[in-house]
């Protein structure tokens, strides 16, 4: 008990401290407002490279440093646009709100078609005879009867990644998908997708959610002819960073700690909730800890991430160089979900970790966190689980309004709600002191 009340002492002097002082939502302004999108090998990713190194510096970094990676250079080329060009071949001009999808490849011409509308995978491979030189449409939405909205976005993802090389196999010139979000507003969302090199690279497009209501209802009546026209490319591989502050500890300065976020973000938005929240969380957890005069016992690394959204250079990096130095990683954290209320973690580990991290949720309940889930962690630190085996995690923030925002162009500072987002960090911070002084 003596222990537990020593605890919860530190973790309200973690939470005054963040809730009173806090800098994160000042920090976020900087960099959604000051930068902007930050895709990998931009000028502006460039730039916020530099605000990380610096501002890591202001905020209590020790040894601030950059760890140099290969980043790929997509860049969209100019204005994407789509339309119905004719409804049952009567010529008419209803412009569709869309962006191409991330890694797609486009000419910067019209590309004029006949449009086959599915519902998912199934009914294109009923349907794999009328596909040639045609566009295709998938129209799979969010599956609203899952409360937690990341198993959605993972069922409905496969349409964003792979669903321009399925329908190319067939012969399809190019392909549009319904965005991957529930919400209401019309805004297309980007995001990554991969060619199969097996077949033609076609140019694929997201349409915003009411245009796709819109195209489906219309195109189960009538015969539909569609423009799309796109410009992405890929420029020669280029050099990024990993921005890292490491903390050196009192006892196992061999053995890592690792928190992080990631600094890239989409070019169509100012990445404030992806991943934004998680750049400043990471920072503030830093800044938290070294203002109350904590020292911990093993070393920690503060890292934001290079290209998470469409290469997992960063974080492949991050771990390679570790493993080739022989280094101990025990815990990683990661936020990437969002800067929402939060509610919980997800925790990729073993049982006696999980009952170990458990027990601790009645220290972080005051405080919004009610579950630890095993259901892995975030991206960037996953290859750190790959190469060592190291236990990892992620904040779960409420996720209802995270695809509302998540890779569309609303995705910016004022969507962000200032008190949330502190909070997320106090969560964070007392999990990282746990951690650092009960081990896992």
């Amino acid at each position: 008990m003596a222990q537990s009340n020593e605890d919860a002492v530190m973790i309200k002097r973690i939470s005054d401290e963040i809730l009173t002082n806090g800098k994160a939502y000042d920090l976020l302004h900087q960099l959604t407002k000051q930068i902007g999108g930050r895709l990998a090998g931009s000028p502006q990713f460039a730039k916020a490279v530099q605000w990380g190194k610096t501002t890591m510096e202001q905020n209590g970094g020790d040894k601030v440093y950059l760890q140099e990676c290969m980043v790929p250079h997509w860049v969209r080329g100019g204005k994407d646009l789509a339309s119905i060009v004719s409804v049952n071949q009567k010529a008419t001009n209803r412009k569709l709100d869309a962006t191409a999808l991330g890694n797609s490849l486009g000419n910067g011409k019209p590309l004029t078609a006949n449009l086959v509308l599915v519902a998912d995978f199934a009914e294109l491979e009923r349907r794999k005879d009328e596909v040639k030189g045609k566009i295709v449409y998938y129209n799979y939405a969010f599956n609203p009867t899952n409360v937690q909205t990341f198993v959605s976005y993972g069922d409905a993802g496969i349409y964003r990644y792979a669903g321009a090389s399925r329908a190319a196999k067939y012969g399809a010139a190019g392909v549009m998908i319904r965005s991957l979000t529930s919400s209401t507003a019309n805004d297309p969302h980007t995001g990554a997708m991969k060619y199969n090199d097996s077949f033609p690279k076609i140019p694929a497009i997201a349409i915003g959610p009411r245009d796709a209501d819109y195209l489906w209802e219309l195109g189960k009546q009538s015969a539909l002819k569609v423009s799309m026209t796109t410009s992405g490319h890929f420029l020669p591989d280029t050099i990024g960073h990993n921005v890292i502050a490491e903390w050196t500890g009192s006892e196992y300065p061999d053995q890592y700690i690792t928190i992080g976020g990631h600094l890239d973000s989409w070019d169509v938005n100012e990445g404030a909730t992806d991943d934004g929240a998680g750049v400043v969380h990471t920072i503030e957890v830093m800044r938290a800890l070294k203002a109350i005069g904590y020292h911990p016992k093993h070393s920690i690394r503060f890292v934001l991430f290079a290209n998470e959204e469409n290469g997992l250079r960063g974080g492949t990096k991050y771990a390679e160089e570790a493993k080739a130095k022989g280094e101990k990683h025990v815990f990683a954290l990661e936020s990437d979900a969002g800067g929402f209320t939060p509610r919980g973690f997800s925790i990729a580990g073993s049982k006696e970790q999980l009952a170990k991290l458990r027990n601790w949720i009645p220290l972080l309940a005051p405080y919004g966190t009610s579950f630890i889930v095993d259901e892995g962690g975030g991206a960037d630190i996953g290859p750190l689980n790959k190469f060592f085996g190291t236990p990892y995690g992620e904040l779960l923030p409420d996720s209802q309004r995270y695809f509302d925002y998540h890779h569309a162009r609303s995705d910016v500072f004022e969507n962000v709600n200032k008190r949330e987002l502190l909070l997320g960090a106090v969560n964070m911070a007392s999990l990282i002191y746990l951690v650092d002084k009960y081990g896992l």
